[in-house]
């Protein structure tokens, strides 16, 4: 009886807010404000929607001209599918049940799961781990589809693909978009294969983004990722842009690109090519053909820090670095905390970048691998540091990964070159070393950041009334 009352609870919420949404659409410049209030109750733009609070009445601001752009710039239907799984089932609707999950079990449950369709790719870029597995692995459709059905059940509505390249498996994709027509997909893609006849399908199922990966301009991108790619990521930005379809950019910043994936005239000719996010990364040595010295440094790092925070008061683009935001997310998000990652092996990860398992989806069900031992140890130890500037068990604190590794008996996924925890780790040793001292000085600093800004401001505050 508990079950089919939570249902038409859920029936309730999404026909209510549908309505909301169409009421939106009648009157967009009017009903804004509305929308940032429900991006704020998602809990995982609290920076972003505090900027848009305090310029939302300024209709020459960027933020104002951002959620309007959203109008004005992509596909009614496709807007309004996004806007139905994104606010109403994927973070309504889903948080109610991973609640749920969570009391009952004791553990995480994640808000997304991204996971590798192929391990196959069209391209071979410098660093890439993907590169060594070549097409040997693949998750069959029925595997897929289980994912996703086992996911939503367990509060799961936002699917993500990597790969290898994932339209390598163009078909099946669209295909699983149409049998889930409820839930929200969004790929890592080198964007090589979006062609016309895809971006019609996406504006056919609505539920579907892409986020490219460019890593800065041609010169840039074509060093990493191979002559004549620059060139066709621009291609395909055009056609998604013509068609007003929504996609974003994923940059990778390495020790040899940073300062140009953070200059004002990168982001500025993303803008305007129609880029609605930006999903930053730094570089990770994994795999056997990893190359260390692409690590950026604590400088670089510290300059990405600063220019996205800038940039969130100046740039009409949704932006997160998943290394420099742990502030705003509670640290280290993977382990199912809030996302997770299963291979084209069916490995279930706790994190894209961390390639060790003690459960495969072939073998477990979710539910069974987010009370594996592996997953509870990222449950009991999150988070990692108390400075959430610090997030990461491999870049920030190798030596929690080690004592999670070893203490669970957790086994290397990589089925090119296994790798030892002891030599992995071993490449992030330095870079924590360095980033820690750059981390605490940007996390205790005496209102240098705006954190500590807005905390002086409001001590001044308090002081003032107090007299």
């Amino acid at each position: 009886m508990a079950k089919m009352n939570k249902s038409l609870k859920e029936k309730v919420q999404t026909v209510g807010l549908r309505r909301v949404i169409g009421y939106m659409d009648k009157n967009p410049d009017e009903n804004i404000p509305k929308i940032i209030r429900w991006l704020e109750k998602s809990g995982r733009v609290q920076e972003q929607t505090a900027a848009v609070k305090s310029s939302i009445s300024d209709k020459d601001g960027i933020w104002y001209r951002y959620v309007k752009s959203l109008w004005t710039d992509i596909d009614d239907d496709v807007r309004k599918t996004m806007f139905e799984n994104f606010i109403v089932n994927a973070t309504m609707i889903a948080g109610d049940r991973r609640r749920k999950v969570i009391a009952k079990n004791g553990c995480n449950a994640p808000w997304a799961i991204l996971m590798d369709p192929t391990s196959a790719c069209n391209l071979k870029c410098i660093g890439c781990w993907a590169a060594e597995y070549g097409n040997k692995l693949n998750m069959s459709l029925e595997e897929l589809d289980s994912i996703i059905k086992q996911g939503k059940a367990l509060g799961t509505f936002m699917y993500i693909y990597s790969g290898g390249e994932p339209l390598v498996r163009k078909k099946d994709i669209i295909r699983l978009c149409e049998l889930h027509p409820d839930c929200e997909f969004l790929a890592f893609t080198n964007g090589t294969l979006i062609d016309e006849a895809f971006a019609d399908d996406m504006l056919r199922v609505k539920n579907f983004i892409p986020a490219i990966s460019i890593e800065g301009f041609e010169e840039a991108t074509d060093a990493r990722r191979g002559k004549g790619t620059y060139r066709a990521v621009i291609n395909a930005m055009e056609i998604l842009k013509r068609k007003k379809l929504p996609f974003g950019i994923s940059c990778c910043y390495t020790r040899a690109n940073t300062e140009v994936i953070g200059s004002e005239e990168f982001f500025d000719s993303m803008i305007d090519m129609g880029a609605k996010f930006a999903w930053l990364f730094t570089y990770i040595p994994v795999g056997s053909d990893a190359v260390p010295e692409l690590i950026a440094t604590a400088e670089q790092r510290e300059y990405m820090y600063h220019t996205v925070r800038s940039f969130r008061k100046t740039k009409p683009i949704f932006t997160m670095d998943f290394w420099n935001d742990g502030e705003y997310v509670d640290g280290c998000i993977a382990g199912a905390k809030d996302y997770l990652h299963i291979n084209a092996n069916g490995d279930i990860e706790p994190c894209a970048f961390i390639h060790y398992s003690d459960s495969n989806i072939r073998e477990k069900t979710l539910l069974e691998a987010y009370k594996s031992p592996l997953f509870m140890a990222y449950h009991d130890n999150q988070p990692f540091n108390d400075n959430m500037l610090r997030p990461c068990p491999l870049l920030d604190n190798p030596e929690k990964l080690r004592m999670m590794v070893q203490q669970t008996g957790a086994k290397s996924t990589d089925v090119a070159s296994p790798e030892d925890v002891n030599s992995l780790t071993a490449k992030t040793e330095e870079t924590a070393r360095n980033w820690a001292p750059v981390a605490e000085n940007l996390w205790t600093c005496s209102g240098a950041c705006e954190r500590c800004a807005a905390s002086a401001e409001q001590k001044e505050h308090a002081k003032t009334a107090s007299k």
